[in-house]
């Protein structure tokens, strides 16, 4: 790596710069080996400049939201994690949102999920209740689509601001996206492998794409009602996921079935490796009962994998990705 490089972040970042920074820390698995260069910026102007930086200098680099459905190898990652803490919101006034039936609010990209659907609720706004117990930025769920509950991104987002591959900002509308469940354009085919024994390479121009902030179209609500709806998709959530170190989901559903129920049929809830456990809640979630590596999880997902193949000759794909040398 370029010695300026490290130089410059340091001088301009502090303590948002950091060496050998342990990904254990900024993800919710809770394992993962270190990046070898960490930075935080916290404002637009910043994450552009970072990026920028990062391709002037030909540094590889992975941007990084809330740390969810990401599984990190022991080795880390050999470049540049980009920690996504841009978290400005610009709600309609009370006014706008008295005399308008969609409501706009520009989110950016490193806002938690959660934080922003409370926010949301507060004001009476509805349309991201669905978003209440998701790990996740707004950024990683313009990117995978996220959703929950028969809702998901791509009902909600009305447009996106981008910094392209060539540096440029620029405003992409939700068709552009070519949404479909749990993907993007911006994921990337390469992102849907199959196999967790190698790790996602982003090879598409697309994946170059770096979302800065989105505009979301909601609905004026009683506060009464929208938490209410939150409250209901909490409970729901609580009975039935794992708390802890987990993943998310760990394979998306086939179609017209349940990749946990697929799991479970094969006897495999409660299955463990080392210290990563197929959740005995429910078998779509992985956990880190403590000291579990993602060589741990990996096998997990094989064999869950490959039985799942064996018994109902059905290819489970993974919703997250695995990244690492």
């Amino acid at each position: 790596m370029k010695k300026p490089f490290s130089v410059a972040f340091s001088q301009q970042f502090g303590s948002r710069f950091r060496l050998d920074e342990p990904l254990a820390n900024h993800t919710t698995f809770r394992l993962g080996g270190p990046a070898k260069f960490w930075v935080a910026p916290e404002t637009i102007d910043e994450l552009v400049a970072v990026v920028t930086s990062a391709r002037q200098y030909k540094v590889p680099f992975l941007m990084l939201g809330g740390g969810a459905n990401l599984l990190v190898r022991e080795s880390g990652f050999n470049g540049l994690v980009i920690q996504n803490r841009v978290n400005q919101v610009n709600f309609p006034t009370v006014e706008q949102q008295s005399v308008e039936s969609a409501v706009t609010v520009e989110v950016e990209s490193g806002v938690v999920l959660p934080n922003f659907a409370r926010r949301c609720a507060k004001r009476g706004l509805s349309g991201f209740e669905w978003a209440i117990g998701i790990p996740g930025t707004i950024g990683g769920a313009v990117v995978n689509n996220s959703g929950a509950y028969g809702n998901d991104m791509a009902q909600t987002m009305y447009r996106a601001e981008l910094l392209s591959p060539t540096n440029e900002r620029v405003w992409q509308f939700a068709d552009w996206f070519l949404y479909q469940y749990r993907f993007s354009r911006l994921k990337g085919r390469t992102s849907r492998l199959m196999s967790p024994t190698v790790s996602v390479k982003r090879t598409t121009t697309d994946t170059d794409w770096i979302v800065l902030r989105a505009e979301l179209q909601l609905t004026s609500a009683s506060v009464a009602e929208v938490e209410q709806r939150m409250k209901q998709f909490n409970n729901r959530r609580k009975a039935t996921q794992p708390a802890g170190a987990t993943i998310g989901s760990m394979f998306k559903n086939p179609p017209n079935d349940y990749a946990g129920r697929l799991i479970e049929a094969t006897g495999l809830k409660g299955y463990q490796v080392g210290q990563a456990q197929i959740s005995p809640l429910h078998a779509n979630f992985f956990q880190n009962l403590g000291g579990a590596t993602a060589t741990d999880v990996l096998a997990l997902i094989e064999t869950a994998r490959k039985t799942v193949h064996e018994q109902f000759n059905i290819n489970l794909e993974l919703e997250i990705e695995v990244v690492g040398d």
